[in-house]
Formats: C-alpha cells, structure tokens, sequence
C-alpha cells in the first residue's frame, strides 16, 4: 500500500504563525501530512551550512536565502515572499509604558530600565547594534538578559518582578506571547527600527520536493495570502 511520504518544513521563528497556519490549511485541503520545526535564523544557516538541515521547506531572511541560492543550497528562483516583520518593545502588564515616540525618548527608556532582555538572533542583534549605536552598551550591559529566541525573551520578561523590564523581538513573536501577561508596547523609533523580509524556499536537498512545490504555490495563494496577513506579516 502506497504511503504519503511527509513534507518536512524548517522555519525561522518569527514568521511561525503564519507559517504553521497554512502549512495545517495546506494539509488539510491535500491530505499530505507534514512535520514542521522552528529555530532561530542563525541556528538554521549553521544547520544548512554543516549539511545537516534535512528540510523540504526552509523559511528564512530573504536575504539569506538569496545567498543560499547563490551557492546552491536553494533551488533558484523558488523562493516565495511571505511578508515583512518589524521590531518591537514588549513590557509586562500593569507596569510601565516606556516612550517609544522619538529616538531621545527610548535612548532615556533604556536607561530608565531596571532589565533589558532581548535574543541571540535576528532582532537581538540588531538591537545589541542599536544600543552600541546610541553609545549605551557599558550602560546597559550590567541588565541586560540575554536569550536563545524570541518566546524565551518574552518568558523571561513574563517572569521578571523587577517593576521596568523592557523585553525587544518580532512584533509577531510578542503577539503570540501575549497570553503570558505582556502585551506590545509598539515599534522602535522608525530611525531604529528593523523590518525583516522573509521568503520560504525549495531545499536543494529536498527528498518531498513535489509537495514542497505545492506549499510554495498555497503561501503564493489568495488563501495564502490571507492567512499570512492575519497572522501579523505585513
């Protein structure tokens, strides 16, 4: 008896909500079963570059993927835009409203901070380059937590009882941990701020690499689309 052989999709973390929605709608429309995995985007580039990221599907900057694509790690021409995703500040309800509204207003919230808790990827050094920037690593350093990902920063600021934590990730990643009692304060200054574009793509060393081509083709959909913007992608 013929069986479905399963599609294996690996993803950056900030996009995954919208990723795992369509992959389940995809599923569910086809009938194809999936395993799906999420990792920060430098996990995944190291994983990829030791041969070790066994994936159909890969989800990343698009940027990064294009320089898979140079070195063919990617398919060529591929890849599929899933949509952009911005740097924000989170804080713990029912404590403080940091003020976001200029570049001098959060260079003095940060300094105003009793905790700052960011990640290892993506955003968190893009952060760590911002606060260099604004000339405060040797002020900020002694508070500063740092995480493996995104949902880790957001659950240490959930657990922090210092009174004015700020924690920093992917608006989408904040969004999804609101239920841990934090809720997005906005984004960083627009002169500050990070906008990620991601793309998913076909791995050169995809073994499912026709239903992979098919769940390309749904995040390309209307109902792709749709999902993917609900989801909080812009």
């Amino acid at each position: 008896m013929f069986q479905q052989s399963e599609l294996n999709i690996l993803s950056a973390g900030a996009p995954k909500t919208g990723v795992r929605l369509c992959a389940e709608f995809y599923s569910t429309a086809t009938g194809n079963p999936f395993e799906i995995e999420f990792a920060t985007a430098p996990a995944i580039c190291e994983r990829i570059r030791a041969g070790t990221a066994s994936a159909d599907v890969i989800v990343l900057p698009v940027r990064t993927i294009e320089e898979f694509e140079k070195d063919g790690t990617m398919v060529a021409e591929s890849t599929i835009e899933l949509g952009s995703v911005s740097a924000g500040v989170a804080v713990r309800n029912s404590t403080w409203e940091p003020d976001l509204s200029s570049v001098e207003a959060f260079r003095q919230a940060l300094l105003a901070a009793d905790v700052l808790i960011y990640n290892r990827a993506s955003s968190g050094r893009h952060l760590e380059t911002v606060i260099d920037g604004l000339g405060l690593t040797r002020n900020v350093n002694e508070k500063t937590v740092r995480t493996d990902t995104g949902a880790g920063a957001m659950k240490h600021l959930a657990g922090d009882r210092s009174g004015r934590a700020i924690g920093f990730g992917q608006i989408t990643e904040i969004k999804l941990q609101e239920s841990l009692g934090i809720h997005l304060v906005g984004s960083l200054p627009k002169e500050l701020n990070l906008k990620t574009s991601y793309c998913a793509g076909l791995s050169c060393s995809a073994e499912n690499s026709v239903d992979a081509k098919t769940l390309l083709a749904y995040f390309a959909s209307r109902e792709g689309r749709r999902i993917l913007l609900a989801s909080g992608l812009e």
